[in-house]
């Protein structure tokens, strides 16, 4: 009985000329946003960039930085205890002393004369009772977050960090960077092709948190914390904090670290900042300029206005910059003076140009991979390959004749089919998904093998040639459905639990897979139908 092979033969060139028409149109799209790519690139170009490359086939970084959110709880539990401090101003309100703000919240000292009631009033009113809570215990009351509110901020604290860390690497121009939050705390920066990491780190790392604040009047500097702490009786008082920095000998240009005591609060902050770019100092040297917007420009002018002869400390990531006399009111820009190099000078403006980071970062894992390394790689990975491959195609002809020259054009196009998909999609090539496509090929090859010993039974057992194909093709269907269906179940958790390195694996495996199964069962049986289906009566079958 002749078999339809038509519309099989439609399905196979369709899917194979669209897997090569995918990747191809892949590499066209990688050489047209690449600033390195030749001006005519030829097959041979476009063959090479038609899979995005993992780092460690491309080189670069790999950082998991943990977001410390405790920061950022703390900067808003000192907002809102300044917030409650104006109310209170406003109405007439004693409140008594406001102790440092914590992750959890701040407290409250209430003296003699000071009454509770009315305090707890204010914080209930001045205060959202659905983010802050307030515990009472003898003239002490603790005003903490609530836990929705905790958590909110702990989620925004993250999503703000990534955002301004992908802002940081789109102005590096780093090309194809990935930057995801993982978990509650932690974000995953991956940047291929990065040729200088401790400068990217740098940068990523920075807080860039810029504060204006004025220096006490018995501010300093002192030259240790302890001296400070004297000139104020033992103690800096809760209003007020210690900040160490440098002193600039103007003849000498030299600097020495030395310690301010400013005001807690900051009268301008990085978030009134409009741009930043890179200046000169009153020696010629690299500096930082920054300029405000309306409203920073205003609290500045009024700041400076109302202070003339006083300090004002230029803090930035709680280092003391300069400290600067006021002369006369100033309203949109100022300087950072820091003894910067051009480098240092172009990177803080870049940091203070993105926006400060909510909350510090610390690295948790890093791993660099050099060029070269990731070039050397390739080589043995596809050296790997192609001995595989062809170590697969001999063994499958010599042992399978003409029915192995099937396996092998199966086979083929089975990498063609992954090759494709993974561009179509634009999936990640890494150096463990180079081991998922051996791996598949080795799949593949054995649901040919279930295929073929199939067919030999069928033949032993006396039926024809054309029956003993077809019996051979329904007999170990259902087998290897099931083992593909079973490792792709694997290869699925492997990818939703899995890290960089195991995703690449599991996701090469799974296409390969898919691939594998179609080729085995639809490629394979229309190859045979090709050449034995014309036939009215098959005597022999070469297998």
């Amino acid at each position: 009985m002749k078999r339809p092979t038509g519309w099989r033969l439609a399905v196979t060139l369709v899917v194979l000329i669209g897997s090569i028409a995918a990747y191809v149109y892949r590499g066209r799209e990688a050489l047209k946003n690449s600033p390195t790519a030749p001006p005519n690139p030829g097959v041979a170009d476009i063959l090479k960039n038609g899979l995005k490359l993992g780092l460690d086939l491309r080189g670069g970084i790999h950082l998991v930085m943990q977001v410390k959110a405790e920061d950022a709880l703390r900067a808003e539990a000192s907002d809102a205890a300044e917030h409650l401090k104006t109310e209170a101003g406003k109405r007439g309100v004693a409140i008594g002393t406001l102790n440092p703000a914590t992750g959890a919240g701040f407290t409250i000292t209430m003296g003699e004369g000071i009454s509770p009631a009315a305090v707890s009033d204010l914080v209930k009113t001045a205060l959202s009772p659905t983010d802050w809570s307030s515990d009472q215990s003898g003239r002490e009351m603790r005003v903490t977050f609530r836990d929705p509110a905790r958590m909110e901020i702990e989620a925004q604290t993250l999503r703000q960090a990534v955002e301004t860390i992908r802002n940081r690497v789109d102005a590096l121009g780093v090309a194809e960077p990935s930057i995801q939050p993982q978990g509650d705390d932690r974000i995953v920066i991956q940047l291929p092709g990065v040729d200088d990491p401790a400068r990217v780190k740098d940068i990523i790392g920075t807080t860039g948190l810029l504060e204006l604040k004025l220096v006490d009047v018995k501010g300093g500097p002192y030259s240790s914390p302890e001296a400070a702490a004297a000139a104020y009786g033992g103690a800096i008082p809760a209003n007020l904090e210690l900040v160490e920095g440098n002193s600039e000998d103007t003849e000498a240009r030299t600097r020495t670290t030395v310690f301010y005591v400013l005001d807690r609060a900051a009268a301008v902050t990085g978030r009134d900042l409009k741009n930043a770019r890179v200046g000169q100092d009153k020696f010629n040297q690299p500096a930082v300029e920054f300029f405000l917007n309306a409203q920073g420009a205003e609290k500045f002018g009024r700041v400076t206005g109302d202070n003339i002869g006083r300090q004002l400390a230029i803090v930035l990531d709680k280092r003391v910059q300069s400290a600067p006399n006021i002369k006369g009111q100033i309203t949109d820009n100022g300087i950072i003076e820091g003894n910067f190099t051009a480098e240092r000078a172009d990177a803080l403006s870049l940091v203070l140009r993105s926006g400060a980071l909510p909350a510090q970062l610390v690295i948790l894992e890093e791993r660099t991979v050099g060029p070269s390394l990731g070039l050397d790689s390739i080589k043995q990975g596809v050296l790997a390959s192609i001995i595989g491959m062809v170590l697969v195609f001999v063994a499958v002809v010599v042992y399978y004749k003409l029915a192995g020259i099937n396996a092998v054009l199966a086979l083929t196009m089975n990498g063609i089919i992954l090759l494709g998909a993974m561009a179509w999609i634009n999936a990640t090539l890494t150096l463990p998904g180079i081991a998922g496509f051996i791996l598949t090929i080795g799949m593949a090859v054995d649901a040919n093998v279930l295929i073929f010993e199939r067919i030999r039974e069928e033949l032993d057992g006396g039926k024809g040639g054309k029956a003993a194909i077809d019996m051979g093709f329904k007999k170990a269907l259902s087998a290897i459905i099931d083992s593909n269906l079973t490792t792709i179940a694997a290869a699925a958790f492997l990818f939703q639990f899995g890290t960089g390195p195991v995703k690449g694996f599991a996701v090469t495996l799974i296409i390969g897979l898919c691939a594998s199964m179609f080729t085995a069962v639809f490629v394979s049986r229309l190859l045979f139908d090709l050449v034995y289906g014309s036939k009215e009566k098959v005597e022999a079958i070469s297998i």
